[in-house]
């Protein structure tokens, strides 16, 4: 039950009523959009806060916010599962709730099981989710990791939101960069045979490809050594580029990263699929031929103005129209990125959510702008942005360079410190912030490191189990059924406190489904572990206290189905997150 779900719900019913009795207008004429029962800012003021006087008491035409949060408080007191109403500063309602709901919400979260946190609220709506997209000219960094990870967390949590969720990956397999790869390549392979080589400086130097490059020598022999590049650009291309895509295929199966599908950027160019989108939108008139203005700042000594095919992007929201052909024929990126977005828009029909690197947000609007006119504003583009992330190792800065061949791959973090710590470290900060990873951090077992710290959790859970195993010869099942009902009374505050934790998983993975903010998952999954500790810890020093109360069967029953409903809830994140939940920590 997501319990804030469900008293928003009864809100509204309770201001149907007012209104029907006309002590409000219709509820069509109020903004019922911006009333919201969340938790309050301090927990000892209740358990929900509704701000519905606030919002409601001018277009209303009540004469205070006050005023009408007492007619609501005093409706909401007659709830059964009211303990307490009270009304804070202006007009904010704190309910508190009674001890049987509090009961009845730990019920339902061990009825739930492995479905805790799921809802209807995505009502089967296709959401298309692009993410990692790199070129396939050198393996995933750490850059692309977090991507990938934050697209992978994201569509598990919508599709637990009841979204329909296609995953996508964009291979840029057209275009100079390629034509780069296939001459690196050509270089190493000669290296291959023993040539000494000099890397010029716009080729790829990266150590990585001694690899395609000796594989692409066991496949075709010395055939290319003396040929034009005429004979073997395209063939060493192609082979590099499937060799590579590869590589990133397994290292994203290695990190738990899943896509649905793989779209080749040289198959749509070569299906027309170009001339196609940018035909549709020229037969539209939104296409035409004009010359762009001169560069914002120091205008360059050799610029001049060319007539070129501009997408009017600026009907749509971009700060200039943008080109999709230059002055001599050839396609801009853009016009290829339009056919890909026309073509996704096609296949799904639904809102495109892109995953990029900050690199990109120069890109944004334009996109945003042609998908817009693409779907004649039937869809949009929501591009949500991930920033740098650094690595810190043996307390120096580890440093990266692409170019320069000594990049951090995803492959070398996950040597370093395994799967899980690395992708729970990847959504401790905001997509938008900057993040270093201490790779002595996530190795180390200690409170410190996030996962270790949740994960201990879960172990402790099932320390308790067990332990309760062998202090109840009659079987744990058995004593749960006979004697739970009877010791709530005796939870401690601290009990209740966790129980209240757990009634939140529902809301958080709502809103960082819905928010597009995956980050929450961890903040929160540490919240339920300190909330745990906290009571193992209380346990270690009071024997009425403890998990498993020898001398008291009801209050150990009641504590058991808390310890269940802490591993539920913990195994429900750790789906989300793409981690495997332990049993126990060696």
């Amino acid at each position: 039950m997501d319990i804030f779900h469900y008293f928003d719900a009864r809100q509204r019913e309770l201001l149907s009523d007012f209104a029907a009795a006309g002590r409000l207008p219709p509820l069509t004429q109020l903004p019922l959009d911006k009333v919201t029962v969340e938790p309050p800012r301090n927990p000892s003021h209740g358990d929900l806060a509704s701000n519905a006087a606030l919002v409601l008491a001018k277009p209303a035409g009540v004469k205070s916010p006050r005023q009408l949060a007492e007619q609501i408080a005093e409706a909401m007191q007659r709830w059964e599962v009211t303990e307490a109403v009270s009304i804070a500063g202006p007009g904010f309602i704190n309910l508190r709730l009674n001890q049987d709901f509090w009961r009845d919400v730990l019920r339902d979260i061990l009825a739930s099981g492995a479905d805790y946190g799921r809802s209807t609220v995505g009502a089967g709506q296709t959401l298309h989710l692009e993410y990692v997209s790199a070129n396939p000219t050198g393996p995933l960094h750490i850059g692309h990791a977090r991507g990938a990870v934050i697209g992978d967390v994201l569509g598990n949590l919508l599709a637990l939101q009841g979204f329909s969720v296609v995953r996508e990956y964009y291979v840029n397999d057209s275009g100079v960069q390629m034509d780069t790869l296939a001459r690196s390549t050509y270089l190493r392979y000669r290296e291959a045979f023993g040539e000494t080589i000099t890397i010029p400086a716009d080729l790829y130097p990266g150590d990585y490809l001694k690899a395609v490059a000796e594989a692409l020598k066991t496949r075709d022999g010395a055939r290319w050594l003396d040929a034009d590049e005429a004979l073997w650009l395209a063939p060493i291309r192609d082979f590099a580029g499937a060799f590579l895509l590869d590589l990133i295929q397994q290292d994203l199966t290695r990190f738990g990263v899943q896509h649905d599908q793989f779209i080749s950027e040289r198959s749509l160019v070569e299906r027309g699929a170009v001339e196609q989108a940018l035909g549709d939108l020229e037969a539209r008139g939104l296409i035409y031929k004009g010359q762009l203005p001169p560069p914002k700042g120091a205008v360059p000594d050799d610029w001049e103005p060319r007539t070129q095919r501009l997408f009017r992007a600026t009907d749509f929201g971009d700060d200039v129209d943008r080109p999709v052909q230059k002055s001599d024929g050839a396609y801009t990126y853009f016009a290829n990125d339009v056919a890909y977005h026309r073509d996704k828009w096609q296949r799904s029909g639904g809102t495109l959510i892109n995953i990029f690197g900050a690199d990109h947000r120069g890109y944004v609007k334009r996109m945003q702008a042609a998908v817009t006119a693409l779907s004649d504003q039937q869809s949009h583009l929501e591009v949500l942005l991930y920033n740098l992330v650094s690595v810190v190792k043996e307390g120096v800065p580890v440093k990266l360079s692409k170019r320069m061949g000594n990049i951090i791959t995803l492959r070398d973090v996950i040597d370093w410190v395994g799967r899980d710590a690395f992708r729970y470290a990847l959504l401790t900060r905001k997509a938008s912030e900057n993040l270093t990873l201490d790779v002595d951090l996530m190795r180390a077992q200690a409170r410190e490191n996030p996962l270790f710290y949740v994960q201990y959790a879960h172990a402790r859970c099932h320390s308790v189990m067990r332990m309760a195993k062998r202090f109840l010869p009659q079987g744990i099942e058995t004593v749960m059924k006979s004697e739970r009902d009877l010791a709530w009374s005796e939870l401690s505050d601290a009990d209740w406190a966790l129980i209240k934790v757990l009634a939140q998983w529902p809301r958080i993975a709502r809103n960082a489904a819905l928010q597009r903010e995956p980050q929450r998952l961890t903040a929160y999954l540490s919240e339920v572990a300190a909330s745990f500790h906290a009571l193992w810890t209380q346990g270690r020093d009071q024997a009425q206290k403890r998990f498993v109360v020898e001398d008291n069967l009801s209050l150990t029953a009641v504590r058991l189905e808390l310890v269940q409903a802490v591993m539920v809830t913990l195994q429900s994140g750790f789906a989300c997150l793409g981690i495997t939940p332990l049993d126990e920590l060696t």
